[in-house]
C-alpha cells in the first residue's frame, strides 16, 4: 500500500460535479492498494496516517498527530502512484490491484 498525504486546511473529492468526501483541516491521502496487501498491511497504514506526527505543536515542531489534533482524514484512491516508470514511456501499472481487489481493500 502506497499513500501520499498533504496537509489541509480543507479538502474535498467531487465526482461528476457532486461533492462525494470533505473535510476541513486534516490530511488528504492519495492510496493505492498493491497485490497482496491484507488486512495488517492497510490496518498499519491506517495507523500510521492517524499517527504521524506531522502537525506542529506549541513550539512549531511537527509534534502533533492527526489523531491529537481531531482533525479529517479524506482518503482517496489513487491507483497511478503504484506505476513502475523504469523503463521507456509508458508506466505500467501492474504493481497496483486490480480494481476489484482496491476496492476490497479501500
Amino acid at each position: 500500500m502506497i499513500a501520499l498525504i498533504q496537509r489541509v486546511r480543507e479538502a474535498k473529492v467531487e465526482v461528476a460535479g457532486r461533492c462525494v468526501g470533505r473535510i476541513g483541516g486534516g490530511l488528504l491521502a492519495l492510496t493505492a492498494v498493491q497485490p497482496g496487501d491484507d488486512d495488517g498491511r492497510i490496518r498499519r497504514m491506517c495507523e500510521r496516517l492517524l499517527n504521524y506526527r506531522v502537525f506542529a505543536d506549541e513550539a512549531g515542531r511537527m509534534n502533533r498527530s492527526l489523531t491529537q489534533t481531531g482533525g479529517g482524514l479524506l482518503l482517496v484512491p489513487q491507483f497511478t502512484l503504484a506505476a513502475d516508470t523504469r523503463k521507456g514511456l509508458r508506466p505500467s501499472f501492474t504493481s497496483a490491484a486490480p480494481p476489484a481487489e482496491a476496492r476490497a481493500g479501500f
